[in-house]
């Protein structure tokens, strides 16, 4: 995410924390990615917010997990919650952790970045998944750019089209498993769930 971005979710940090549903909409797709996952295993959560509900999700089942935010205010409510886990301060497009997870979350992050940026950032993904490891991440349903208010600031999407996304996927070694377009039980987000080769 670019700076102003993070500026923004800085200023807006305990306000989206509360207001961040934790009623898991995303269990299905959660529930999906247990079902193939290692006990115990190792997740990369790629712009992890508060680290609710979703690092809280692994990490109460057991899985390690490493998250990245550019907000510090974010990673500071992290640290709080889960100071036993791996947090940083740091912008996912630039990730180079010299190690493989079973796990790469970018939920509700991804979007933010540019058209070009997002193409980038499938090395980055298979850069850092195992062998069999699984990537869920959520994007726009269709090829374009907004934008939104959230508490008095602006905040940018940006979306590549279908087509385009099941062709970076499968470039780098990624099958899609699972993708559903504004999934009317999962607040309408977009969502893919693909699997390293």
């Amino acid at each position: 995410m670019d700076e102003e971005c993070c500026a923004n979710y800085d200023r807006i940090a305990g306000w989206f924390d509360a207001q961040r549903g934790k009623d898991l909409m995303e269990s299905s797709y959660l529930e999906a990615m247990l079902a193939r996952l290692p006990a115990g295993g190792d997740v990369l959560d790629l712009g992890c917010g508060s680290g609710e509900p979703l690092a809280g999700f692994f990490i109460r089942r057991g899985f390690r997990v490493t998250g990245l935010d550019g907000s510090p205010e974010m990673i500071a409510m992290c640290r709080a919650r889960f100071p036993e886990m791996s947090w940083a301060v740091a912008d996912m497009r630039g990730a180079a952790l010299g190690r493989r997870f079973d796990a790469v979350l970018a939920w509700d992050s991804f979007f933010h970045l540019s058209k070009e940026d997002q193409r980038a950032m499938f090395a980055v993904f298979a850069a850092h998944l195992k062998k069999g490891g699984l990537l869920l991440f959520t994007s726009g349903p269709a090829e374009g750019e907004s934008s939104g208010i959230m508490e008095g600031c602006k905040f940018h999407y940006s979306s590549l089209s279908p087509e385009e996304y099941r062709g970076l996927l499968a470039a780098h070694g990624l099958e899609v498993l699972r993708h559903k377009a504004e999934d009317p039980a999962c607040g309408k987000h977009t969502v893919w769930l693909a699997q390293a080769s």
